[in-house]
């Protein structure tokens, strides 16, 4: 019997490759779907082990509408995801989602699943307008379906990897922080991207009647910076006996985001960004356990990711 093809974009990215390796470590899953995974350059390591993993890997571009018709012809799913933080660009990123997007429909793909993100623009009616990295994603929901295509949205939390040794790092005083432009309840969708990407993509594939047309949350649960700390100071105590919430005012966080060399307009849409979970909700206040529902094994939590963080390594 053969496979239901499924073609995976950014598959040596966080949510690609967290999907292939999902799929691959079902027995259900591989044995329904052959994977054809798409990376720019396919003499890399990461790309190397795919196929070492019996993935069938090709080169694609996003820019490049042609190109991608031959990878696409005669799938049956395409998991498709664009990377914002590459190319600076929502216009760019918009036209690669609508080059994904027409591709499926002249081919007749029967599931796309689109990593995507809601327009901020409009959910805070303009309070927040330069999260150009969600709007972008939600412009390309909009063209998918405007066009008819059989698709469901897949839309992922703020990344648990972001925290470890970025925001939620040691001092110069010795102490360790986490430090961010939002209050110490504010409601943080965490999402270990790389582990459980592929949990909730894998489930929408497999259970395509009863989620077709459907948005999927991608997060554990809504954790506040303060359960954040409190979890650190339980994992690892004598980092964690001194560690605390520091609240960055808004200009101090993009102060930071310039020492790091961050354009203005990065700076901005970061910042705004974080005022999203507060102000309105990362999800527009949406619940996650309609979303958690369709999977049939465990996320990872705040306390399992810190464990096994590199940036947490020496505090074990």
């Amino acid at each position: 019997m053969s496979k239901d093809t499924i073609v995976v974009f950014g598959a040596t990215g966080k949510q690609g490759g967290s999907v292939i390796n999902s799929i691959l470590s079902d027995p259900t899953a591989a044995g329904r779907f052959h994977l054809k995974a798409v990376t720019r350059d396919v003499a890399k390591d990461k790309a190397k082990a795919l196929a070492a993993k019996g993935v069938e890997v090709v080169t694609g571009n996003l820019n490049d509408k042609e190109s991608l018709r031959p990878l696409i012809k005669g799938a049956y799913g395409v998991f498709a995801v664009t990377n914002f933080w590459e190319i600076f660009s929502a216009e760019v990123e918009v036209q690669q989602g609508k080059n994904i997007a027409d591709v499926c429909k002249d081919e007749g793909v029967q599931h796309l699943v689109w990593s995507s993100l809601l327009n901020i623009n409009k959910l805070t009616n303009g309070v927040l307008s330069k999260v150009y990295h969600f709007d972008g994603k939600a412009e390309v929901e909009e063209y998918i379906r405007s066009i008819g295509i059989p698709a469901t949205f897949f839309l992922a939390g703020f990344y648990m990897s972001n925290v470890p040794g970025v925001s939620f790092r040691q001092l110069p005083d010795g102490k360790h922080a986490l430090s961010m432009p939002i209050p110490d309840d504010a409601p943080v969708p965490l999402f270990a991207a790389e582990f459980d990407t592929g949990k909730f993509v894998k489930a929408i594939f497999l259970k395509r009647d009863t989620t077709l047309g459907k948005r999927i949350y991608g997060a554990t649960k809504y954790s506040s910076p303060a359960e954040m700390v409190s979890t650190f100071q339980k994992v690892f105590p004598e980092a964690g006996k001194d560690a605390r919430f520091n609240q960055l005012s808004h200009e101090a966080f993009k102060g930071i985001m310039a020492s790091t060399g961050a354009p203005e307009i990065i700076q901005e849409e970061m910042l705004q960004n974080m005022r999203l979970m507060p102000e309105f909700g990362y999800y527009g206040g949406d619940a996650l356990e309609p979303s958690i529902s369709i999977l049939n094994e465990p996320l990872t939590t705040w306390e399992e990711y810190i464990k096994q963080a590199t940036a947490f390594t020496s505090l074990k």
